[in-house]
This record gives C-alpha cells, sequence and structure tokens, in this order.
C-alpha cells in the first residue's frame, strides 16, 4: 500500500491585490461553517458591504507581507510539507488549502494519480474547531461522495495535547525567559464567536489546556490567556488581545513576551496583527518591551512533531 499525508491550513489570495483578496474572501466568508448565520441576512451583507470594502484594505496588508514566492503561510506550508517529506521518503506527503489555490480536492486526486492507495489528513490546527477543522471534513466527503473506490482514510482532528507539541512551545518560551526578564507571558490565540462554543465546539477548552499543559512545563510564572482576530458584530471570546495590552502598562506590566499557539506558520494575523499592530497598542499605552514567539515555521523541530503525529495514526 502506498501511504500519503495530506497536511491542510486555511489558504490564502494568489496575489496581494484587491481582486485576489475579493476572490479569496468570497469562498472563505461563504463556507456555512465559517459564517453561521442564516443566508438570507448573510449574503446581502457579504456582496453588499464586505466584499466591497474589506477587499482593498485586506490587499494592503498583504501587501506589506508578500514575499516573492507568495504569502508567509501558502511558503511554511510548502515548506513543512517538503520536509516531512525528506523525514519520510517511502511515503507521498503533499499540503492543500481549504480555500484559494491547491485545493484538496485536486489534490487528492493528484496523490491518487501518484499512486496512493491509504490517506492520512492532518489539519494544520493544533487546536479542533468547527470553523477550522470541520470545513476539511467537508470537502473530503465531498471527494469521495460520488467515489466507488474509497481509500483508507483517517483525519487527525487536533493535537492540541500532544506531548511533542506542548515541549516545543515550552522550549521556545524557556529560551526566551533565559534570555530576557519579562512580567508576563500572553497566550493568544484565533478568536471564534461564543455561539461556536454554545453549539459544543470544544475549541475555547482546547487552547485552555493547551496554555495550562505549557505552563506545567514552563513552570512558576505570570501569564494570561487571550482571543484574537474578531470579525463582525457579534459577541465573541474574551479577553482579546488588544484590551489586554492596552492595558497593562496601567497595572506596571511592561515588558511582555507574546506567544500564539494555535498557529503553526507565519501569516496575516501573526505578522500583521501581532507583531505590528498589538505591538503599537502595547508601547503607545506605556510598554517598553515587546517579543513575540514566531510561529514554528521551517523549524525542523516542528517536523518531528509532525513525524511523531503521523507515526502513531498508522
Amino acid at each position: 500500500m502506498k501511504r500519503g499525508i495530506l497536511l491542510v491550513n486555511l489558504g490564502t489570495p494568489e496575489s496581494p491585490t484587491p481582486a485576489a483578496v475579493k476572490s479569496y474572501l468570497a469562498e472563505f466568508l461563504s463556507d456555512r461553517r465559517v459564517i453561521t448565520w442564516p443566508r438570507m441576512i448573510w449574503l446581502p451583507i457579504l456582496h453588499g458591504i464586505v466584499l466591497n470594502v474589506r477587499p482593498k484594505k485586506s490587499a494592503i496588508l498583504y501587501s506589506k507581507i508578500w514575499q516573492t514566492e507568495g504569502s508567509p503561510l501558502w511558503i511554511y506550508t510548502k515548506k513543512q510539507a517538503e520536509l516531512l517529506q525528506e523525514r519520510m521518503p517511502d511515503t507521498l506527503v503533499r499540503f492543500a488549502m481549504t480555500y484559494g489555490k491547491q485545493k484538496i480536492d485536486e489534490t487528492i486526486l493528484e496523490m491518487k494519480t501518484a499512486g496512493m492507495t491509504e490517506l492520512f489528513v492532518l489539519p494544520m490546527y493544533p487546536q479542533y474547531s468547527e470553523t477550522t477543522v470541520a470545513p476539511i471534513c467537508d470537502q473530503i466527503a465531498q471527494v469521495y461522495r460520488h467515489s466507488a473506490d474509497i481509500l483508507h482514510l483517517k483525519i487527525s482532528s487536533s493535537f492540541y495535547e500532544r506531548t511533542e507539541y506542548i515541549l516545543l512551545l515550552s522550549t521556545y518560551i524557556k529560551k526566551k525567559l533565559a534570555q530576557q526578564k519579562y512580567d508576563m507571558i500572553l497566550f493568544s490565540y484565533h478568536g471564534v464567536p461564543v455561539s461556536t462554543i454554545e453549539r459544543g465546539d470544544p475549541y475555547e477548552e482546547q487552547c485552555q489546556i493547551t496554555t495550562k499543559k505549557v505552563m506545567e512545563k514552563v513552570g512558576d510564572f505570570p501569564y494570561t490567556h487571550t482571543y484574537q482576530s474578531k470579525f463582525g458584530p457579534s459577541q465573541w471570546l474574551t479577553p482579546m488581545i488588544c484590551e489586554t495590552l492596552k492595558a497593562f502598562p496601567s497595572q506596571d506590566i511592561k515588558s511582555v513576551l507574546v506567544i500564539t499557539p494555535g498557529f503553526v506558520a507565519d501569516c496575516l494575523e501573526t505578522i500583521e496583527e501581532i507583531d505590528e499592530e498589538n505591538r503599537n497598542y502595547f508601547i503607545e499605552n506605556g510598554g517598553e518591551c515587546f517579543d513575540y514567539i514566531r510561529p514554528f515555521n521551517e523549524d525542523t523541530a516542528f517536523t518531528d512533531v509532525l513525524h511523531s503525529i503521523v507515526n502513531v495514526n498508522k
């Protein structure tokens, strides 16, 4: 049997232009898993307001982080697949995106053509959410909906408390603590609407467990747990990182170490939102030292984590 491993992340526009961003957002924000509002309410808002306003603003932000090969998320997800492929030469390793180019169905077809007979899908989200992992499952289900030949298939739902993942995060933190004095460690996770949690999504609990387990390895040190990237008027998980950072200096917290355990690769939310926008909030309100631990990106130690996950799921 020829085993295949498919790493899947969210996706990215094909270029940092308003047209490309609009196409990407139209696909992303039309997913019922992402926006659960009734279609008759949401679609007029999406096409009448959001897609006429947001693409221009987002394109400016994407252009600031864009590299020669493309967006950081694309570059690092591709590299993560390549590094795992080097580690597992007898396995077919590929990557795909839930939205935008490098689509899941096209990539699976390519892998089948290359001789794949069994497939392990690894969403690149340590914590499960209906808004991230479930759309991947939906798209894979569509691939096989009318197929007579269904592969031996496994899908990872999460790895939020896997030992190797927790150890790597704690190693990053302890290295920084040995180099610099901080008043607080701040954990930030991508937020989701409270209504998503109320429907039974375990995301909030899994984020809290990740933070707790990492700090058990780090030891006795002040820390706080926040969320980011709020979109729309509905109530989202709190506390929000922006408000927390603005308040820190008045609480005599002037030096902060920030980590985002839910992101395994740099993207707009880590580079622009965390390391620029939220850094500025902190400094403008009297903060003195803002250090951000970047996601795993092309660290081969993360390749070890991925290798351990796919091996235990043989």
